[in-house]
């Protein structure tokens, strides 16, 4: 019996306590979530680092990563040793004799803004396509699905080298030593995915009783898709784009690896990749370098886009 009651007693006590507790939005629960995950927050450390050696490239790069001193080419970096090695240049020297820390941190902005810029784009066309297809039905959904499968239909990498390679010599392919192009060709490849998505969310959300009062007090059409769908909708896009950006730093890769990318002298990751592939039999530290930060910044994407899925969906316990 004194058993029973000491339960009972402190059933009563975990209830009390589960009232007394500030009640938090779903914003605020999933943000409590995201912090409690150890690889999101890993994660979110490399991008921050990412970004602040992308902003403040011009002070923390020690030497100009276009400069080409032929003299100090092929240098080792300071842990190999020998006497293919300079102390002034920590991490080496490239066939060149450019200094490969310095592109290595230029080359971290390239990256950051090809991932973010044509991310931004897909955002905004993606969700305003999607929004608009979902929530009008009818012909509108039926004009704008076909057209978006069509573009579904073709190869994502294959596309955007077909767009690269047919405008890479136009006025277009100038501007910004190719970087304008880039971002077309990313989205006008990728919008439809999320496009898809946010049409899903909508369809699923605007027959729910909240948009119903909506309709039923007068609220205009504009203000329901943005007051109320579309924060709604929101938690699995956010989740999609933290997917898609490294998508996008690596085509930029792949697309300036293959020689239809960024411009060279400008520095990216892959066109390090590419310019070191030249001299590799003799020092792999040209390729070896850039492929690393490629592979540890697409992984911090990776270990941010999962944690914010857990976090987002409330079913997942962290």
């Amino acid at each position: 019996m004194a058993t029973v009651t000491t339960s009972a007693a402190q059933q009563r006590a975990i209830e009390a306590n589960v009232l007394a507790r500030k009640q938090r939005s779903l914003w605020q629960d999933a943000f409590w979530r995201l912090r409690r995950n150890r690889a999101a927050m890993a994660g979110i450390a490399i991008i921050a680092l990412a970004t602040f050696c992308a902003i403040f490239a011009p002070l923390i790069a020690p030497y100009d990563p276009t400069a080409i001193k032929t003299a100090t080419n092929n240098m080792d970096p300071f842990w190999v040793g020998g006497q293919y090695q300079d102390s002034h240049y920590l991490l080496g020297s490239d066939e060149l004799g450019r200094d490969i820390l310095s592109r290595l941190i230029w080359s971290a902005r390239i990256s950051m803004i090809v991932g973010l810029v044509p991310t931004l784009i897909v955002f905004t066309m993606g969700c305003t396509l999607g929004l608009v297809a979902g929530f009008f039905g009818g012909w509108v959904d039926n004009v704008l699905m076909r057209f978006t499968d069509v573009i579904y239909a073709f190869p994502d990498l294959l596309f955007v080298i077909i767009i690269m390679a047919t405008l890479r010599n136009t006025w277009l392919g100038d501007i910004m030593g190719g970087l304008i192009l880039i971002f077309v060709a990313l989205a006008v490849v990728n919008w439809v995915g999320l496009t898809r998505l946010v049409r899903g969310q909508v369809l699923s959300l605007k027959e729910k009783e909240f948009i119903e009062a909506a309709r039923a007090i007068g609220v205009p059409t504009k203000r329901i898709m943005i007051r109320h769908l579309f924060p709604n909708a929101l938690a699995p896009v956010i989740v999609s784009l933290a997917f898609a950006i490294p998508g996008a730093m690596l085509a930029e890769s792949i697309l300036s690896f293959i020689g239809i990318g960024i411009r060279p002298p400008t520095a990216t990751w892959g066109v390090m990749i590419n310019e070191g592939f030249v001299v590799f039999s003799q020092s792999p530290w040209p390729v070896l370098l850039p492929a690393i930060c490629i592979s540890v910044v697409m992984l911090a994407f990776t270990f941010l886009g999962d944690g914010l899925r857990d976090a987002l969906d409330p079913r997942m316990k962290i």
